[in-house]
């Protein structure tokens, strides 16, 4: 596999599962009811499906990660794994009719170009 073609698909995995522990976590909560310091509450938490799918999502993350970490530099690396605040921002928007403001779209625009530099100048280095 070609090393840009892994980056990719790792990337793009790490984004998935990053997701996946943001969006379940928020619906666990939503399904949980309002938090309450109780026993009873903590282990409805544990019957609900959704925290499972944050456990999944951890795993996943942490598995990818340490793959990425093998093959790729740290700081563009580093810049990416957060690519998955802009991936909630729009499934937030699109699932849960949270409102975007114009702040959000700046600070994932910025979060996206500040990647983009990242990888560039990684690239010109290699050169």
């Amino acid at each position: 596999m070609s090393t840009r073609r892994f980056y990719i698909l790792g990337f793009g995995a790490l984004m998935l599962f990053d997701t996946l522990t943001q969006v379940s976590f928020k619906l666990a909560t939503t399904h949980a009811g309002e938090f309450a310091m109780t026993l009873d509450w903590l282990l409805g938490i544990f019957h609900n499906y959704w925290i499972f799918g944050a456990v999944v999502g951890y795993v996943g993350s942490f598995i990818t990660w340490m793959t990425l970490l093998k093959h790729a530099p740290v700081g563009p690396a580093f810049a990416a794994s957060h690519l998955e605040v802009v991936t909630v921002l729009i499934i937030s928007v699109l699932a849960f009719d949270e409102k975007l403001t114009l702040m959000q779209i700046v600070g994932g625009l910025s979060i996206v170009l500040g990647i983009i530099c990242l990888s560039l100048s990684e690239k010109e280095e290699a050169h």
